[in-house]
């Protein structure tokens, strides 16, 4: 059964680039335009891995990483902060919301993938 991994951005297109990249190696990817979409689609879907923008309107990476370590639903579902922000402040408060990690923008395909494949496997 293929792992599935939700990815957060308000960026259609880096949206498709995580899917472009993670949806060849059998991942199967559920894409969410803001952090209040990807509650609602986690809550359908079952998600193995977060990918999630840290600036989005609505409800930014870092409300919805929070949101998600309050349900415990969502219990071991390892979140990653994709931004394209690499300061150090931002990065202690995602890790203090309960993120796992963090990519800084832009990403490399094989960096996504890796980093995928170590919390949750293939």
């Amino acid at each position: 059964m293929s792992k599935t991994v939700l990815s957060v951005d308000d960026s259609a297109s880096i949206r498709e680039m995580i899917a472009f990249a993670l949806e060849p190696r059998g991942y199967c990817v559920v894409q969410a335009e803001d952090g209040n979409d990807g509650l609602r689609k986690m809550r359908e879907n079952k998600i193995d891995m977060v990918i999630t923008d840290l600036n989005m309107p609505n409800m930014n990476g870092i409300e919805m990483t929070r949101a998600i370590r309050t349900d415990n639903q969502f219990d071991g579902v390892p979140v990653i902060l994709l931004t394209t922000e690499a300061q150090k402040e931002k990065m202690m408060e995602g890790k203090a919301a309960g993120a796992v990690g963090w990519i800084v923008k832009p990403f490399d395909e094989q960096k996504i993938c890796s980093i995928v494949a170590k919390m949750i496997g293939s």
